[in-house]
């Protein structure tokens, strides 16, 4: 396997280590040669992991392309979340008590590099806090409060490593570069048929209507669930559920991601798990993940502030441009002309490092394909808003106006280059819930994209299923409760 580190500055990490290639994040990012590598495994040592970031990017893509970088975007996500990583961490109390007990203080740092630490008595708690955030430079803060408790632990930046340290964290780094397996820490399920639907009770488009979200109440009572409707409110009381199903708009740096994360550190089986949150909302890494697997969709290209003055050369005006995290048709744009692409670049590039940029190219309808356990669901024709080339139009003048009409259709009416597009799409981010939006032209079939938590309103996608699609999808969350024990939780 290739071993890739990357770093911000060549300066960073200047010093060779035996099969160990060493790239700059620009480098990794944008050359087309770092693209088609098979099998690497990418140690992302860049200075920030924030959300959006180039570090975050390098992990983000690395995933989209198959290689295996260590810390994964989940980790990332992970380490920003004291409550997640109490949460994660409650196994190991009695070893931090043990290994921190002799301490006078009322607070103590433990930094991990490559999970060692140049104080031979921490190395067990050092490496089972490397297992649980693969990381690798991590630091790990505790207080004294009747009792150790570990607060936070966050990546440390290469370049606030001590001089002094170095020489035991290039040691180290030997070491865990020769390493070949990687495996994470397990976490204990349990077996209980209790569900919280996630929903939020203001959120003007929900992804189901409230009867739709009946029909879900109805169909688990019919089938032995106790179900509750939960709210942002109800964080602390994941617990007592055995199962999460997110029933509200979903994104990375927003509560449903932390619900999603810790439900999952919990044991919980959850739709949506938090790896398709992770995956299915941003579009850069959709991109390179369906662009790998050469799955057809519009012409596309990744844009950074090195690149923004090919766009119109490489894809014509007008074209549509896409902030990473957008959904429901918010944060995508068409830019009209070059002045107008200009402009809009400008804006998206100051909030993410890399945007998506598509060739125009419209339709009278696009397809949805809702499809769970890698198989199809329903079908569905989402028409364009009156007067508009999307779906939604949010800045429709009347109520009518703002979506577009819908047809379900039977799956023997739906063409199967369509079908088959759909299901290859959407069994590339998992197992869990998804809806492959697709572009019908000229006997072709193009992915827009794939969407985590689908909507599901009563009168549209259960046209034809009727109740028998709630039931399918409720089914399919208890047989995961029924798997569960023996499943293995160490794929983050």
């Amino acid at each position: 396997m290739r071993k890739i580190v990357v770093v911000d500055y060549s300066k960073d990490w200047d010093v060779a280590i035996e099969d160990v290639e060493v790239v700059d994040v620009q480098t990794y990012l944008t050359d087309t040669a770092y693209t088609d590598i098979k099998n690497a495994r990418i140690f992302n040592l860049c200075r920030s992991y924030r959300y959006q970031s180039a570090g975050y990017y390098v992990s983000l893509l690395a995933e989209a392309r198959g290689h295996k970088p260590i810390p994964s975007v989940a980790t990332m996500q992970d380490l920003k979340s004291p409550t997640i990583v109490r949460a994660i961490t409650v196994e190991l109390n009695e070893l931090i008590q043990k290994t921190l007990g002799s301490l006078r203080s009322k607070s103590f740092t433990l930094s991990i590099y490559f999970g060692q630490n140049v104080a031979k008595k921490y190395e067990k708690l050092c490496k089972h806090l490397h297992d649980l955030f693969q990381a690798p430079l991590l630091r790990a803060q505790f207080v004294y409060k009747d009792e150790w408790v570990l607060q936070s632990i966050s990546a440390i930046p290469i370049n606030d490593v001590p001089e002094h340290h170095w020489r035991y964290l290039l040691r180290y780094a030997k070491s865990y570069f020769a390493r070949h397996r990687f495996s994470g820490a397990k976490i204990g399920r349990n077996k209980i048929y209790d569900l919280a639907i996630l929903v939020d009770p203001d959120e003007k488009e929900p992804p189901s209507n409230k009867k739709a979200l009946q029909h879900f109440v109805e169909a688990g009572e019919g089938m032995g669930f106790y179900v509750e409707m939960i709210t942002k409110d109800d964080y602390r009381r994941l617990p007592e559920f055995d199962a999460l199903f997110i029933r509200e708009t979903t994104s990375v740096n927003h509560h449903t991601y932390k619900f999603a994360r810790k439900a999952y550190a919990d044991g919980l089986v959850v739709i949506d798990d938090p790896i398709s949150i992770l995956r299915c909302t941003n579009k850069v890494y959709l991109a390179e993940l369906l662009t790998k697997a050469k799955v057809p969709i519009p012409k596309t290209m990744i844009i950074h502030k090195d690149n923004r003055e090919l766009v119109e050369q490489e894809l014509g005006i007008p074209c549509v441009l896409k902030k990473p995290d957008s959904s429901f048709s918010q944060g995508v744009v068409k830019a009209k002309d070059s002045a107008g692409l200009q402009r809009e670049l400008d804006e998206m590039l100051v909030d993410s490092e890399l945007i998506i940029g598509q060739e125009f190219t419209p339709t009278d309808f696009d397809w949805r394909i809702g499809i769970m356990d890698k198989q199809p669901l329903y079908a569905c024709k989402y028409y364009m808003a009156k007067g508009h080339w999307q779906i939604y139009n949010w800045n429709g003048k009347k109520k009518n106006d703002t979506e577009g009409d819908h047809e379900t259709v039977p799956f023997e009416e739906v063409p199967f280059v369509v079908l088959h597009t759909a299901i290859k799409a959407a069994n590339l981010i998992g197992n869990g819930l998804y809806g492959v939006d697709i572009k019908e032209i000229d006997g072709k079939a193009y992915v827009i994209e794939v969407n985590d938590n689908p909507s599901i309103d009563a009168g549209c996608e259960d046209q034809i299923l009727k109740k028998e699609l709630y039931t399918a999808i409720l089914k399919s969350i208890k047989k995961r409760i029924d798997d569960n024990k023996n499943v293995r939780t160490d794929e983050y």
